[in-house]
């Protein structure tokens, strides 16, 4: 999988936005903004060498200028309207922060190593999710490449990063950036993530990044200034305020920006596929849609060299961009991350029934049965937490490859008012079942950074908003979880960390000297062992499996079985029970036992009588 040291290949996405460097003829600069009535261009050379030249308004808002002797290194800006120096839009590197001038990026000076990398198929991805800033001490993109020799003994596949894209301030989870092409300042410069993930492919890993196309950031968005009536629009809104966007009039380049923000991760920093955050606040009516567009553009394009793998995050359970081809490859997106999984599994293990867990309060376990063997637990039945409103659509009929799963990730932990973790809301042997169940079972498996060794460290929400910001973000916060009952009283709600305190960012980090302690080995060794199984025993079996004919069987409100016929005709089985109690069923016919999780307390004596909090796993 790694590539000879003596082939190198250059990348240069020709950009439509922004500054493209033109070895023969300077930099051309690009801005659209259909709102403004003048724009100049402000370059600025490393002697600290100032020049303002206006740029020529083209038909459509177009601003274009090329400058013969702007080179990579300078700095830019664009000035609004004679008064308001902005960054671009599309800038490659922000030195110097969010609100600071742009850079100029000669993306080919970058030689690639990884020209013998030909990806990997989707059946392998065991998914690593990460966040620079808090995965390692460092907080950089070298930090993560110091930690890919430990997430290959692991058994990990895939890294995935929760969004690099420029954000404001010291940190912030990533979603709240507004320059959607720069690489954030604090990690590294773009060389340094385009080492990060050519070091990870000579180590034969993928590496897929979190993208952000249903809003920008409340801190940064000069786009309100000169293009606010094309970029927004108010016939929707989301939770961040209008929608982007991508149907009413001027949507043409709107949606030009975020196919071109997909295929430039892409093509330029050789990512090996995306992950399109809380699609369900993405408004578009046209047909196709810009979901669509981006699969075919991502599939016609850099897709056609290798694998690529697209990924949704979609709270409204549309099956239809899961649409497996006659050859039963992917339509348009891979796979979906399975939030109704986590949400039964989350609601069996803590008893928690607040919020979006009321949905599975009832039955939780019959929801995680439908999740394993028909892909959603909500195809069009009405939601509770929606007030009635129907929620998602048929799902049976595709692979279970189409749904990931996981216990954990930066969501479920992070939403939470003091950033728990698993390990700090239920039993251990529990988790450990339930993470067995997960890790086996044939939907590629994604863990949250520190889950395999159980860590305890909470992630909470954090942000370095400006004054005029933080204030509002800090009580919107604790207002948001003013009617759990927890938090209903004003001075329960000021215990939740302020999300702009360093300090909630600083405790957010993984402790990794927890690695010393054997309690943390062990869980460590536990999650390696189910890996490596997966790795020898499941993922061989995955191609061509049988869409629709997995089968459920609940033996009690805490215990149930699992088949799936798999693709070389074998059928992979599973018994969890999360009872304190024995369960009694039937023999199983014979098979090959994989694994078993059997407290030494309550030891296996016959299949006549399980013992209680117990997980097995066979093959025929």
């Amino acid at each position: 999988m790694s590539s000879s040291p003596q082939k190198h290949l250059h990348s240069n996405f020709v950009m439509p936005f922004g500054a493209q460097f033109k070895p023969e003829g300077g930099t051309l600069f690009r801005l659209w903004a259909p709102g403004a009535k003048q724009v100049d261009l402000c370059l600025m050379t490393p002697g600290a060498t100032k020049e303002t030249v206006e740029m020529p308004c083209l038909k459509d808002g177009w601003y274009v200028l090329q400058h013969q002797k702007a080179k990579p290194g300078d700095l830019y800006q664009f000035r609004i309207n004679r008064n308001l120096l902005v960054p671009d839009p599309a800038s490659r590197y922000q030195a110097q922060d969010i609100h600071g001038p742009s850079m100029i990026i000669d993306p080919s000076e970058f030689c690639w190593p990884d020209q013998d990398w030909q990806g990997r198929l989707w059946q392998e991805a065991v998914i690593y999710e990460l966040h620079v800033g808090t995965f390692t001490p460092h907080g950089t993109f070298q930090g993560v490449i110091e930690k890919l020799d430990y997430l290959i003994d692991l058994g990990i596949t895939a890294i995935e990063l929760m969004p690099v894209a420029q954000f404001p301030g010291r940190c912030n989870w990533g979603y709240d950036g507004t320059l959607l092409f720069a690489p954030n300042n604090r990690y590294g410069q773009p060389d340094d993530l385009k080492t990060l993930v050519a070091a990870a492919h000579q180590k034969g890993l993928m590496v897929f990044l979190d993208v952000v196309y249903n809003h920008f950031g409340p801190e940064g968005n000069y786009l309100y200034v000169y293009a606010r009536d094309a970029f927004f629009s108010d016939t929707f809104q989301t939770p961040w305020g209008s929608a982007v966007n991508f149907s009413d009039r001027l949507s043409k380049t709107v949606r030009e920006f975020f196919i071109a923000n997909a295929l430039y991760w892409l093509e330029e920093f050789h990512f090996d596929g995306l992950r399109l955050d809380a699609v369900h606040a993405i408004f578009d009516q046209s047909r196709p849609d810009i979901l669509e567009e981006i699969a075919h553009a991502v599939k016609t394009g850099p897709g056609s060299q290798k694998p690529l793998h697209l990924i949704l995050e979609n709270d409204n359970n549309c099956a239809r961009y899961l649409a497996r081809d006659q050859d039963r490859r992917p339509q348009y997106y891979s796979a979906q991350w399975n939030d109704d999984l986590h949400h039964a599994c989350h609601t069996l293990l803590t008893g928690e029934t607040e919020g979006y867990y009321i949905d599975y309060q009832d039955s939780p376990i019959q929801h995680l049965g439908r999740c394993l063997t028909e892909g959603f637990a909500y195809q069009g039945e009405p939601s509770s937490y929606r007030n009635g409103k129907e929620r998602g659509e048929p799902s049976a009929h595709l692979p279970p490859t189409a749904f990931i799963h996981f216990l954990q990730n930066h969501d479920q932990i992070g939403n939470r008012a003091l950033g728990e973790r698993l390990p700090a809301l239920c039993k251990p042997q529990d988790l450990k079942l339930m993470a067995a169940l997960v890790l086996l079972a044939p939907s590629p498996p994604l863990l949250f950074m520190g889950e395999e060794f159980g860590a305890i460290t909470p992630f909470y929400y954090f942000c370095d908003f400006g004054a005029d910001i933080a204030a509002s973000v800090t009580e919107g916060r604790r207002k948001e979880f003013a009617s759990f009952a927890k938090f209903r009283l004003p001075q329960s709600r000021s215990q939740i960390p302020d999300p702009n305190s360093e300090a909630t960012f600083l405790r957010s980090r993984l402790d990794w000297s927890c690695l010393a302690e054997e309690r943390h080995q062990s869980f460590f060794r536990f999650y390696q062992e189910l890996l490596a199984l997966r790795q020898r025993e499941i993922i061989p079996r995955l191609p061509d499996i049988n869409e629709g004919q997995a089968s459920c069987q609940v033996f009690s409100p805490q215990a149930l079985k699992i088949q799936w016929p798999l693709g070389d005709n074998s059928l992979l089985s599973m018994i969890l029970n999360l009872r304190d109690m024995p369960l009694r069923i039937e023999q199983p016919e014979p098979s090959r036992l994989l694994y078993q999780v059997v407290p030494k307390s309550s030891p296996f004596c016959d299949w006549g009588c399980l013992p209680p909090k117990c997980f097995f796993c066979f093959l025929k």
